[in-house]
């Protein structure tokens, strides 16, 4: 699986995010070699941010329209940021085994959680989990993010001085 190709369709997706003054995640779901769903994600700009419309939420919902469950472990999710912990468990949930991310989330990702300690439910599914894929070009579409002064979202936290700070 071509991991660069791949991620490079996701960060078109944060593109067109951030063009939109959304917060710049992308993502990619490939199913069999072939792209089954992407989004980005919406609702982070002032007055309309909802925290259940991020990229890897939009994008399982139309894989899950697709994807039968039994095949859903061949999958492979692609995501600009690393997936937080909702998304992170929604994708397990969803069968997909794969997760593919350029840029940690050091605030909230939900990658690394210490999954032994959870439910049988989590504890047990076995997740293949591949950091950094083109993660300075996604850096950067966060840094950009955050030196716009209308941009409110996350603004003043640790994510924004950790992404102004990280090289």
């Amino acid at each position: 699986m071509n991991h660069e190709h791949y991620m490079g369709l996701a960060l078109n997706q944060a593109k067109q995010a951030l063009a939109e003054n959304e917060f710049p995640v992308g993502c990619v779901i490939v199913h069999r070699g072939k792209v089954v769903a992407e989004s980005r994600r919406t609702s982070t700009s002032p007055g309309s941010t909802n925290e259940l419309d991020h990229a890897e939420i939009l994008a399982l919902r139309r894989f899950s329209a697709i994807v039968p469950f039994e095949e859903r472990h061949e999958a492979v999710l692609y995501a600009t940021m690393e997936p937080c912990l909702m998304c992170f468990a929604a994708i397990m949930l969803s069968g997909i085994r794969h997760v593919v991310y350029a840029y940690e989330d050091a605030m909230g990702g939900g990658t690394a959680c210490p999954r032994a300690s959870l439910p049988t439910l989590y504890s047990k599914a076995e997740m293949e989990v591949v950091p950094g894929v083109r993660r300075t070009e996604s850096l950067d579409l966060f840094r950009r993010f955050f030196l716009l002064p209308e941009n409110r979202y996350w603004k003043d936290s640790y994510l924004e001085s950790y992404t102004l700070s990280a090289t």
